[in-house]
């Protein structure tokens, strides 16, 4: 008797051993270990708002936008975008949010894929009140000068040759939102690939950066400890990922001028869609074919919990995709997107404490610098109106 009881006990702890080896090993599969610890145990005590309390949820499109993914001719990259443009209003003009304006879309338009007849198509659509440009960059093994003047060409481009992006009004310099090809902002890949500059953060302040929306980045290794986060970022000499921790913003908070703005969209884990009926899907919020965005979804998104410390009431749901890439493009641009918004407003109908609210990345970096001067209200329509009349009054006519 003794004896089956040891076997019985050696056999339970083996199993152990191996279910903790399996899920190490999943883990580091994923590249997991670099996130879920502070998914696990937050460092931060989560902010509950009031009972009886409404909630202004805001909702950006962070869209990696590239015509000539996937190697297509340069006629296939045309008819992407020349789609984008004919039939996003044709489809979403019907819907409209808590403010009253139709969804937008932020393209951050990749300066390595740079034709003049990709930004004039899409101005059309953004000057149509439907959106908004900004950069995307793919490089590699670049000096901290090199992609200095790639950022600073691009954006003199984007807004003396196109009308796009807008000046700060306060300094007069043209400003832009960044989001990093392969998602290696910092040098943060292990490998040191699609980057090269360690102080990457820096390069992007000097020449006009207002926020980086680049996060998450998970299943890849470039992923920050930091999740589900608006913060601010530094450079630290002789490191890479700088970004990897950081500031949080905060109600009454004034940043310090070299750190960077940092807007997370949401990062947890999805246990009603599991690998085998047993692993949980990451939910990154990355909107793609086979995972279109959904009410199901929004709700991951909202228990995310992304928002300026002090004003948890307003939630920010920054999601990104690859719009133009094949069977994307049909997601984006057809019946399931359409039921989103649909849901959307539905829930807003049926529940008034539930307000949404449409943004351009721009519009979402403005509402993270009123939550922190202590705004008890989103200035929404102010804030569409000033980011349209940026583009149009200060950007020149061609």
């Amino acid at each position: 008797m003794v004896a089956y009881v040891w076997w019985a006990l050696l056999g339970m702890a083996g199993l152990g051993l191996a279910t903790a080896g399996a899920v190490l090993l999943v883990i580091r599969q994923r590249n997991m270990q670099y996130w879920i610890p502070q998914y696990v145990f937050p460092s931060e005590p989560k902010e509950r708002t009031a009972p009886g309390e409404a909630i202004d949820v805001f909702i950006a499109i962070g869209d990696h936008y590239e015509p000539e993914c996937q190697k297509v001719s340069h006629e296939r990259a045309k008819e992407r975008v020349a789609r984008w443009v004919s039939e996003y209003p044709r489809l979403f003009d019907r819907y409209r949010d808590s403010s009253g304006r139709p969804p937008q879309h932020t393209f951050f338009f990749p300066q390595d894929e740079y034709r003049p007849e990709y930004l004039d198509h899409l101005k059309e659509l953004c000057d149509a009140g439907y959106g908004d440009v900004d950069i995307h960059l793919h490089h590699a093994h670049d000096t901290a000068d090199q992609l200095r003047e790639k950022l600073d060409g691009f954006r003199q481009t984007l807004y003396h040759r196109h009308g796009l992006l807008r000046k700060d009004p306060a300094t007069g310099e043209i400003v832009y939102g960044f989001i990093h090809g392969n998602w290696a902002l910092c040098n943060s890949r292990p490998d040191g690939d699609w980057c090269g500059v360690d102080q990457e953060l820096t390069v992007l302040l000097e020449t006009g950066c207002y926020a980086d929306f680049t996060l998450p980045s998970a299943p890849s290794a470039c992923q920050t400890s930091t999740i589900n986060s608006i913060y601010y970022a530094q450079d630290i000499p002789g490191q890479r990922k700088s970004h990897d921790k950081g500031l949080r913003s905060r109600v009454g908070f004034t940043p310090p001028r070299d750190h960077l703005l940092m807007i997370q969209g949401p990062l947890g884990l999805d246990w009603q869609s599991r690998k085998l009926g047993v692993i949980p899907r990451i939910e990154n919020a990355d909107v793609h074919a086979g995972r279109p965005a959904s009410w199901r979804r929004m709700q991951l998104w909202l228990q995310a919990d992304v928002h300026v410390s002090g004003r948890p009431e307003w939630k920010f749901v920054k999601l990104h995709t690859h719009g133009c890439k094949d069977g994307n493009i049909d997601t984006w641009l057809g019946p399931e997107m359409q039921r989103f918004h649909e849901e959307l407003a539905a829930q807003a109908k049926n529940n008034p404490l539930f307000r949404y609210h449409y943004v351009t990345a721009w519009e979402m970096a403005r509402l993270v610098h009123e939550a922190e001067e202590g705004a008890a209200t989103p200035d929404l329509i102010p804030a569409a109106r000033a980011a349209r009349s940026n583009r149009l009054e200060l950007a020149p006519s061609r």
